[in-house]
């Protein structure tokens, strides 16, 4: 079974899904984390790594509803993901 997709940045059909290590600003800009295990895609023809939108749009929304005081400098993205949410959701993604 063939599960290359089409790179965002190339074009070409040589991504693949992976997962990576990725730097984030907290919301409030207080600091940055760094996200271990991100889902991800890796594209062999242009070595790209890079998140989807959707990935992207989960982790700033999780970012946004969680006490951000309760990550260290380091977290999975896992770990994350499964942190408590001081609000249902995030009201300002339309």
């Amino acid at each position: 079974m063939d599960n290359t997709k089409v790179c965002e940045w190339c074009e070409e059909k040589t991504a693949h899904e992976d997962q990576s290590s990725v730097y984030w600003e907290l919301p409030d800009g207080s600091r940055a984390i760094q996200i271990a295990d991100v889902p991800s895609m890796s594209c062999s023809h242009c070595g790209m790594e890079y998140q989807e939108e959707g990935v992207i749009n989960e982790i700033e929304d999780q970012l946004m509803l969680i006490d951000t005081k309760l990550i260290d400098k380091v977290v999975a993205y896992k770990d994350l993901m499964e942190l408590p949410r001081l609000l249902k959701k995030n009201y300002f993604r339309y």
